[in-house]
Parts: C-alpha cells; sequence; structure tokens
C-alpha cells in the first residue's frame, strides 16, 4: 500500500531542493533518514520533515512498520514564483523571482520476497574466503667481494 505526503510552498528553489531529492529516492527510508542527516545541504531540512511525516502516516494510519518502508518516488515541482523588485542604475527596475517548491513524497513497503533476503543476509553474516600464504623460498648465492691488487 502506498502512503502519501506533501509539502506545498516551501520557500527554496526546485532547483536546490532537487539535489537532496536525487540522493534519496529509492531507498530504505532509515538510509534515507540518514544521508538527510548528515547532508550539508539546507534543502534538506524540509526533505526530512517530509519523510518524518510520511513515516508518522504509515505508522499511524495503516500500521506499517518503519523497517518494511522506502521511498518509491519523489519529486520537487516548481510553484508560484513571488515577483519582487530592486531598484538599479539610471533609474531602472530588475525583477528578483522569489521561487516556491511543492515537494511530493510516496512510500511503499519492501516485497515480501525482499523482506525475506533482507532478513537471511542479516542473520547470517558472509564467509569470509580463506587467504592463501605463499611461501617463498630463498636460494642464498655467495657473492665474492673483489680483491684489490697492489
Amino acid at each position: 500500500m502506498e502512503v502519501k505526503a506533501k509539502a506545498r510552498f516551501i520557500r527554496m528553489s526546485p532547483r536546490k531542493i532537487r539535489l537532496v531529492v536525487d540522493v534519496v529516492r529509492g531507498l530504505p527510508v532509515s538510509q534515507a533518514l540518514t544521508q538527510l542527516k548528515f547532508m550539508k545541504k539546507h534543502a534538506a531540512l524540509p526533505v526530512t520533515k517530509l519523510l518524518d511525516s510520511a513515516i508518522a502516516n504509515a505508522e499511524h494510519n495503516f500500521k506499517m512498520k518503519k523497517e518494511h518502508l522506502f521511498i518509491k518516488s519523489i519529486t520537487a515541482d516548481g510553484g508560484p514564483t513571488l515577483h519582487r523588485w530592486t531598484p538599479r542604475a539610471h533609474g531602472r527596475a530588475t525583477a528578483i523571482r522569489k521561487r516556491t517548491t511543492h515537494i511530493s513524497l510516496v512510500l511503499d513497503q519492501v516485497p515480501e520476497s525482499k523482506k525475506k533476503e533482507a532478513t537471511s543476509d542479516k542473520k547470517a553474516p558472509a564467509a569470509k574466503p580463506e587467504k592463501k600464504t605463499e611461501t617463498k623460498t630463498s636460494t642464498e648465492t655467495k657473492v665474492s667481494k673483489p680483491t684489490a691488487k697492489k
């Protein structure tokens, strides 16, 4: 079952938010939250709040577990632009466009087959291949020292 959440009229340009959104698209929820927590972008804050909201919706409304959720789709689309003006030389004015963004997020559950694979992988640690040790035999050769002739 899909869980949807939206954040609208965020006062940040869609281009800046898309940099963050592209990193977390398709990740499991726990990995996405970790990525957002350590990201050095201001756009990570509204995306984190939206993801937390979607997780809360899934847990409360649909009784889903957080461990089984992943980000199915997330988009950052442009909202309305606020137009402001600033004075310039020779009595002119230049437009300042203050952009807004609408972020939409869809969470979904991991399919049952992948759930079983993920849980079985965690329980059984992977066996490490044994290292082959080679013993090198060194042959000792005697080097004769040159004798000084008088």
